[in-house]
């Protein structure tokens, strides 16, 4: 199937991870150019040869707007509007203090690194994508937005998806779509229920981006069983 997103320009942010790389390397089979964003120049590049070795890296800290802002500028200004963007960058739950679940500073800062990061790339691109009247943003979350097991994953991850929605609705009829791809666990020899692969979550990302997509928005989809056992 041809998604109709060739020639379109993507930005990955995050994409030097499990996630990013999969979905940039699914965004170059469908012959989009792809950026990679993120904060280790030396982790983006490798990442960018082993997707293809043509793929673009920026650096920027979605924890700083300035860093998000400047950077997405010099890309716009050097290659063209962004057309595409997909937000991986989070740190990931195994990187999570059990013991401060609901510590408010763990929580706050667990937010601020994927919500509110999330949420200034998507205000640096939206703007530009307004005036040429086409978008597509995609947001990795996670099924920790449904579950109570833990406060801060709950809590990073459903405000990822009340964003989305939010804007979504803000920018309907302009010709953008955003929407929310929720992961369970992610593994490349995935094999229990629940659990999904990279390329598997890339799939639905990229689809998401593509003209077939064009009238779904504000919405969260899960990635593997969202509730192992029920029926």
């Amino acid at each position: 199937m041809d998604l109709g997103i060739a020639g379109r320009t993507a930005l990955v942010v995050g994409g030097s991870g499990l996630i990013g790389r999969a979905v940039a390397a699914a965004l170059v089979r469908e012959k989009a150019r792809v950026f990679l964003a993120g904060r280790s120049a030396e982790r983006l590049a490798a990442a960018a040869a082993e997707v293809d070795g043509q793929t673009g890296i920026l650096t920027l800290d979605t924890r700083d707007a300035d860093s998000v802002n400047a950077a997405i500028e010099r890309l716009i200004a050097t290659e063209g509007p962004i057309d595409i963007l997909v937000n991986t960058a989070a740190p990931p739950a195994s990187s999570l203090d059990p013991s401060r679940d609901s510590d408010p500073e763990q929580v706050l800062d667990a937010f601020d690194a994927k919500a509110v990061g999330y949420l200034r790339a998507m205000n640096a691109v939206l703007p530009h994508m307004r005036d040429a009247g086409f978008g597509r943003i995609v947001n990795v979350s996670g099924q920790n937005a449904f579950l109570t097991r833990s406060v801060t994953g709950s809590v990073r991850n459903a405000a990822v998806i009340v964003a989305s929605k939010s804007l979504a609705d803000a920018y309907a009829g302009s010709g953008i779509t955003i929407n929310v791809v929720n992961p369970g666990f992610v593994k490349p020899d995935a094999s229990e229920i629940g659990e999904s692969t990279p390329d598997q979550v890339a799939a639905l990302v990229t689809f998401l981006t593509s003209a077939h997509a064009a009238a779904i928005s504000g919405e969260s989809i899960a990635v593997g069983h969202r509730t192992p056992g029920a029926q």
